[in-house]
This record gives structure tokens, C-alpha cells and sequence, in this order.
């Protein structure tokens, strides 16, 4: 695919000619530094069929390409949502040793990753990285200690939510709580905003920190957090022109969102190439999480879709692209997870992994790289005991080890457990999206619920799709993986999902998403302050009444 006269205007503007070089920039010939460049590119709600490697009716040829010279990752998982993945990803935990296993971090929540965990940023900051996140947060912003920049990164460019207009970057978060969310560093990128579609805009922001950057003299770990291709269904119009045979409006729309971001990734390789990173560079691949069918994403086929504990939802698209790789051109089929990239990466790049990490993640460098066996052999996908919506869930369904109303999802060897109820639990087969009318998508693929259902087990080594359950014909392996999920419950941390906080709202801090709560001192001051305030102003409506008082008395005297 050719570069788009328009972006070829934002680099020239921002960067200066193609053709020039900055003076501070490395020589062709300098000899690479033994850490590798890190650029980690997390996409948002990418359908694991939503590229063309997977058969998808989306043109992704730099996608297809980077995954066909690198290695695609095909029993690569990740988290169902959005928060829970990238709290992951960050921090190489599980969940449950965060306290974030129930749902996301909301915009309005006094919550956010736990400030005691160490980051990936941090470790490789402390490796010798230059450090930069462009893109998504997500992982909240309550008080300041939250922000990206006080979490191991150098600078950020991006959103702190989860989502919001792709032009505009307002977000509401219902009546009356709507905010501007684009942030510079620790405050509002009102300077920078111009009206540019988030994905140019933050491939923009990305190569200009390569273009300032000295690959020779500093390895770089680049966080590229796309808000690509969530919701609302946003994209420059010229590329929905190449998929008006799509009916489905949403399915076109986000097709073309899909291309765009394609388009993206293909600029930012080349920038890599021009300004001296690539051939010391890890590139990794990643959505945060399933499709989502109802905004134009599919899953097949593989069952269920985003939110769910189904392979729809936690199965994702995956691959590293690398120079350095010792076997490219390949796929991995062993079991990887999104907190096996913390000790994998601190560990390539030269950093140290100390025991008090309690790390959940696995390096998987030689099974990615050299094909050889993972030493992962198990994923807890996540046990929330808010989520308990099982109705006919008990302690008796789970042979008086686990109660089965309570969510949770465990993957050991072949086989997967879940209980609870895992989500919406479908199959939406590709010629859903050929249909305009949406009361007819499912085409016999439509699941009647058994209500009194709360445990399922499947091989998905022989079964992908999860289409037959096997929870009645070996009880024996749902005994033995219901007490692996009791033993991982025992070293849980207690669910943080706080009350939400009216304080949040960005009509008290200037229209815009931002750090709201204040410590014990910070609020004794402004308490201090108020009081003298209201202090001096009392003091002055006394002294006036007294006045006021004495000319009625000179009045009445006269």
C-alpha cells in the first residue's frame, strides 16, 4: 500500500523534509547497542478473524506481512476487557494479585493500577531505556501518583480513558459528566489538538519522538496504545470507500477503521527503517481483547466476543516481528499470555527480575523465537467474586470445592474450565455482516441457554470453538482444575472496584479528565484555605452589619 499524500504533509510539517536528517540523528554505519529497541503496539478491540492472516475480507497487507517475516502467535492470550489487560501487560500479574478482577477502571472510580506494582517502563528505565508512551491509558488517573508519567514513562501523549471521539477526544460518562481527554505529559493537550483523526495523530506523535530520538546512543521502549479500532465507529472517509460491498454499516465502518490503523503501522515501520531503529528492533502485536460483534467486529470462529471468558473474547490477535528473531517466517503454537511480555521483555532488554516481583508471566523469548517449548503450561484467565450471576451456581455443582456461581475461567494444558456465567456466548459467523437485517445475523449458530448450567469444560487443543461440552463425561479433570482455581483464590488480593466519586466530574477541574483526589494533607490545606476564607469573609459581612447597624442608630438618634 502507498503513503497518503497527507501524511507525507503531517511528517514534512512536524519533522521537517523526509530527505533531510536531524544532526543529533545516528549514522547508517554506527554499530547498534546490544539492547534491543522495544516498540509495543496494543490495538483496541481487534476481532481475532479482523486481519487478512486470518481470512478476514479486511485488506491488512502490513499487517500480514510483519506477522509473515516475524512470528504469529496462535495460542496467544489475553483479558476479555480493556483495564484487566493492560494491568496486566504493565505489571506481568494475574488479576487477582492486583485487585483489579472485577470489570474496568472507570473515568469516575478513585481507582487505578496499584501504586506498589512495578511497571514494565519502570524496569527498563531502570535498564537503561528511554521510555514513551502515545495513546490509551486506561489504568486510571484519580490522583496524580496514576498517570503514565509517574508509572516509569518519559513522556505521554494520549488519552486517559477508555474510550471517546476520535476527532474531538470528549467523553461523557453520563449526564452532565462529559470532559476533554488528551493529555501531554500531566496536563491538557489543548495546544496540540487539531481536530486530527486519534490514529494519524498518535502515529504522528510516535514517529516524532523516533525523528528526536538517538537509536545509537539510548535503547528505546516505545508503548503505542492505539484507541484503534474501539468504539464509536469513527474513520476518514476516504477509507470506507474501499469497502462499500460491506452492507452493514457498521461492519464497513469498522473495516476501514482497520485499514487506517494497517496504513498506520506501515508508516511507522518505514519511520523506524529511516531513522535507524529497525534492525535492532522488537516489534510485538497485540489487541487488548476480543471483537465486539455489535460494533462491526468478528470473532470467527471462535465462540463468544469482547467481555467474555469464551475464546471469542480472551483469544487474541498476536505477532513479533523482529530482525533479531532466530526462526522468522513461523508460527508459535504454544501457550502465551499477555504477562508473559514483562520478564520477557525486562529480560531482553537487559533489566532484572527480582523474586519480591511476584510475577505471574513467563520469558517466552526462545519459544517465540526459537520455537522451542513455553514454559508456560497453565493460564488463570481471572476469578471476580463480585461477579456471582450464576443462578443456579453452587457448591454442590462444584463437588464441594468451588462455587460455581461465582465467574472464573482456567486454562491448563488442553483443557478449559469455566464457571459462573462466562458472557454472551454465540458464534456470529462471518455472513452476519452480509445481512443488513441484524434480527436474522445468527444463521443457526444461536445458542438456547441452559439456565441451569455453571460449569463447562472443553479440550481446546481438539476443540478451538468450544463446541462440545465434556464437564459431565470427565468429572474427574473438573475436580482436579476446581482445585487448581481454590489454590489460586488462596493467594487473591481483595477486590478494589470503589464507589464513584463526584469529584470526578470535569466541570470542577476545567472541562477536562483529570486527577481529582487529594491526600490527607493535600486536603487539610485546602480545608485550611476554605476556613480562612470563609473566615474573612464572615469577618467582613460582620463588620459590615456592624456599620450598617450603627448609621440606622445615627438615624434614629437625628
Amino acid at each position: 500500500m502507498g503513503l497518503p499524500l497527507t501524511f507525507f504533509l503531517i511528517v514534512i510539517l512536524a519533522h521537517g523534509s523526509w530527505g533531510n536528517r536531524d544532526a543529533n540523528r545516528h549514522s547508517e554505519f554506527d554499530e547498534p547497542g546490544s539492547q534491543p529497541h522495544i516498540i509495543f503496539i496494543l490495538v483496541d478491540d481487534h476481532g481475532f478473524r479482523d486481519v487478512g492472516y486470518h481470512g478476514s475480507e479486511i485488506k491488512t497487507p502490513t499487517l500480514d506481512r510483519l506477522a509473515a517475516q516475524g512470528v504469529k502467535l496462535e495460542n496467544y492470550y489475553v483479558q476479555p476487557l480493556c483495564s484487566p489487560s493492560r494491568s496486566q501487560l504493565m505489571t506481568g500479574r494475574y488479576q487477582i494479585h492486583t485487585g483489579l478482577q472485577h470489570s474496568i477502571i472507570r473515568a469516575t472510580q478513585p481507582n487505578c493500577l496499584p501504586l506498589e506494582n512495578v511497571t514494565l517502563p519502570q524496569k527498563l528505565k531502570q535498564a537503561g531505556y528511554s521510555t514513551h508512551m502515545v495513546g490509551k491509558w486506561h489504568l486510571g488517573f484519580y490522583k496524580r501518583g496514576c498517570l503514565p508519567t509517574q508509572r516509569g514513562f518519559d513522556t505521554f501523549f494520549g488519552s486517559l480513558l477508555g474510550s471517546g471521539d476520535y476527532y474531538s477526544h470528549y467523553k461523557c460518562e453520563g449526564p452532565g459528566m462529559c470532559g476533554y481527554d488528551l493529555y501531554e505529559g500531566e496536563e491538557a493537550a489543548w495546544e496540540q489538538d487539531r481536530g486530527l483523526y486519534s490514529t494519524v495523530m498518535f502515529t504522528r506523535k510516535a514517529i516524532g519522538i523516533l525523528a528526536r530520538h538517538n537509536p545509537s546512543k539510548q535503547p528505546l521502549f516505545l508503548y503505542l496504545a492505539y484507541q484503534a479500532v474501539h468504539s464509536p465507529l469513527q474513520v476518514p472517509a476516504r477509507y470506507l470507500e474501499r469497502y462499500k460491498g460491506i452492507p452493514n454499516l457498521h461492519r464497513r465502518k469498522y473495516a476501514a477503521m482497520v485499514s487506517c490503523l494497517d496504513e498506520a503501522i506501515h508508516n511507522l515501520t518505514l519511520a523506524l527503517k529511516r531513522y535507524g531503529y529497525y534492525d535492532n528492533t522488537i516489534i510485538v502485536y497485540s489487541s487488548d481483547n476480543g471483537g465486539q460483534p455489535l460494533a462491526g467486529g468478528s470473532n470467527w470462529p471462535l465462540r463468544g466476543s469482547k467481555a467474555t471468558y469464551w475464546e471469542g473474547g480472551i483469544r487474541a490477535v498476536g505477532f513479533v516481528h523482529s530482525p533479531l528473531l532466530v526462526k522468522k517466517g513461523t508460527k508459535c503454537r504454544s501457550l502465551v499470555h499477555v504477562t508473559d511480555w514483562f520478564p520477557t521483555l525486562v529480560t531482553l532488554g537487559e533489566g532484572t527480575l527480582d523474586e519480591d516481583l511476584n510475577l505471574d508471566g513467563y520469558d517466552v523469548w526462545e519459544a517465540i523465537s526459537e520455537g522451542r517449548p513455553s514454559p508456560r503450561q497453565d493460564i488463570l484467565h481471572n476469578i471476580d467474586p463480585i461477579y456471582i450471576k450464576a443462578k443456579n451456581g453452587s457448591w454442590k455443582a462444584g463437588y464441594g470445592i468451588w462455587n460455581t456461581a461465582v465467574q472464573a475461567a482456567l486454562r491448563v494444558g488442553d483443557w478449559k474450565l469455566l464457571t459462573g456465567v462466562p458472557g454472551y456466548s454465540d458464534w456470529v459467523p462471518p455472513q452476519t455482516f452480509s445481512n443488513q437485517r441484524l434480527t436474522n445475523r445468527w444463521h443457526n449458530e444461536h445458542v438456547r441457554w441452559d439456565r441451569g448450567k455453571s460449569i463447562w469444560l472443553f479440550n481446546i487443543t481438539a476443540d478451538p470453538y468450544e463446541r462440545v461440552d465434556l464437564s459431565q463425561r470427565y468429572p474427574h479433570i473438573v475436580k482436579k482444575m476446581l482445585l487448581r482455581l481454590a489454590q489460586y483464590n488462596k493467594t487473591a488480593v481483595p477486590v478494589r472496584y470503589p464507589a464513584k466519586d463526584l469529584r470526578s466530574n470535569p466541570q470542577y477541574n476545567g472541562g477536562v479528565w483529570g486527577p481529582w483526589y487529594k491526600d490527607e494533607r493535600q486536603q487539610q490545606e485546602e480545608d485550611e484555605r476554605y476556613n480562612n476564607l470563609l473566615t474573612n469573609h464572615l469577618g467582613k459581612r460582620r463588620l459590615l452589619k456592624k456599620m450598617k447597624n450603627r448609621k440606622l442608630k445615627r438615624k434614629v438618634e437625628e
